[in-house]
């Protein structure tokens, strides 16, 4: 699963915006929409910390889903 499909899944199942989440996390909304659509190479930066951001909040869900599933 790309970095894309991983966040939207996690977005949607947190129930949270993509626009709320920039915003919460101090991120500009067009950059984390940048990002996610590959624009963005997130190799230092803004960039790469919203990459990190989204990476470990995916992470987490994911182990979530897992635990709900045993």
């Amino acid at each position: 699963m790309t970095l894309d499909q991983s966040a939207k899944n996690y977005f949607r199942l947190a129930g949270v915006t993509i626009v709320d989440w920039a915003v919460n996390n101090g991120f500009s909304p067009a950059l984390v929409y940048a990002v996610l659509s590959g624009r963005r190479k997130c190799v230092r930066g803004k960039s790469y910390e919203i990459a990190m951001a989204l990476q470990a909040k995916i992470q987490e869900a994911e182990h979530l889903e897992e635990k709900k599933m045993d």
